[in-house]
């Protein structure tokens, strides 16, 4: 009898990596310098936090829509379709710029890329048990997220320089020509794919197949609620803190340049990257019981990043404490979210993990829209160190609540 297990690198999967690469490079150049040129402009963090929190409400709607296309579409045509959608969008986006006002049309953009981001992923996460093996699916998610922290590494280092030296219109170009290249690689891939027979119309099918992931959640999987839970609570107090916090801080409080900025979010990338490496190396050894100290070590990083901002801390220390602790918090994030994704795949049916991935996706996400809201407003009134020493506080008490529902996930039984 063969027991040689397969590789995890084979062509498909493989391309689905490149791909995934170059998209995600073309996204963060993008996330990065679309904001950035907004604060930069208007000055103000509680537009920048507003707009912000717009952009991301696309995201949280669309993630269940692309979950019920991804469990009835061609995986493969679907990021091949967002993807050239994408160029076009930013190529809209350079024609119209000094054409029409700012802040509309930065709303629309964004809204529209979060959009079609939310859209996205849960093609890519649906794929992955497609092409990994069961045993493989820790290693497989720990790959595709050190892709996305490597796209997070690059994109704002390089678009920090060629935001600080050429301004806005070149990232454009290069994110234009990511999305094509992306989209015209991802036509190459093979996904294993079975139709499934619509309910009706478009509407009564999205309506029925949510109804599924929801019914699979509540009665087989109710502890996927609670982790639901403690995910969104721990994006209102924390995540967003982050999101519109560090570029305030580096940008305003501290008066770094843009390129400082890059380098301090190209850290979060580099912490997502090593924090992939280490979970692609431990496998499933890290148990989901210990979510709760890693949600807890997270918290102590954004008290990190207040205590860096207090008055007396010279500017210099300040930048290179906010980029530590940017750094630790993105290792400890993948960590968790690498073997929640595996969790959740391996005890969802096959015809249900699109669905669901995108359900667990948009719930615990759904509370970041307001919480950058609240912290754009915060930022704008209230010293920042203050902002985040209060805002890693609460998200303490999040992370001690969260050990009994991580614990009760770990004891769940795989399908």
């Amino acid at each position: 009898m063969n027991t040689k297990q397969a590789p995890l690198f084979r062509r498909d999967f493989t391309l689905v990596v490149l791909g995934q690469i170059i998209s995600l490079f073309g996204n963060a150049i993008l996330r990065f310098a679309l904001p950035l040129y907004l604060l930069r402009e208007t000055g103000s963090p509680a537009l920048f936090g507003a707009v912000g929190a717009a952009a991301f409400i696309p995201a949280v709607l669309c993630a269940p829509i692309g979950g019920v296309v991804a469990d009835r579409v061609n995986k493969r045509d679907i990021m091949v379709i967002l993807d050239f959608s994408t160029a076009g969008l930013i190529l809209g986006f350079t024609l119209l710029l000094g054409r029409v006002p700012l802040v509309p049309l930065m709303i629309a953009c964004l809204m529209l890329l979060y959009g079609v981001a939310g859209a996205y992923q849960p093609a890519v996460q649906a794929s992955i048990p497609l092409l990994a093996a069961p045993e493989q699916l820790t290693s497989a998610n720990a790959v595709i997220n050190m892709v996305q922290t490597l796209s997070a590494l690059l994109g704002p280092v390089t678009g920090g320089v060629l935001f600080g030296t050429f301004g806005l219109r070149p990232i454009l170009w290069v994110g234009i020509a990511c999305f094509f290249l992306s989209a015209v690689m991802e036509l190459f891939i093979r996904i294993p794919h079975r139709p499934r027979a619509a309910a009706g119309g478009v509407l009564a099918t999205v309506r029925r197949d949510l109804g599924e992931s929801w019914h699979f959640i509540r009665r087989e999987k109710p502890v996927f609620l609670s982790v639901m839970l403690v995910l969104a609570l721990f994006n209102l107090v924390l995540s967003a803190a982050l999101v519109v916090g560090i570029p305030v801080a580096v940008v305003q409080v501290l008066e770094m340049s843009d390129s400082r900025l890059g380098i301090t979010q190209g850290a979060m990338g580099l912490g997502g990257l090593f924090g992939g490496v280490l979970m692609a190396c431990l496998g499933a050894r890290l148990p989901l019981r210990r979510g709760g100290l890693v949600l807890l070590a997270a918290s102590l990083t954004a008290a990190g990043m207040g205590a860096a901002l207090l008055p007396g801390v010279p500017s210099a220390l300040g930048w290179w404490g906010v980029t530590a602790m940017s750094f630790a918090v993105m290792v400890l994030s993948t960590m968790l979210v690498v073997v929640l994704s595996a969790a959740a795949q391996g005890q969802t049916p096959p015809e249900l993990l699109g669905k669901v991935m995108a359900f667990i996706m948009a719930v615990s996400n759904c509370a970041s829209p307001l919480g950058q809201a609240v912290y754009g407003a915060l930022f704008e009134g209230c010293p920042a160190w203050a902002v985040l020493l209060g805002a890693a506080g609460t998200a303490m008490l999040v992370a001690w609540y969260s050990r009994g529902v991580f614990r009760a996930l770990d004891e769940v039984p795989r399908e």
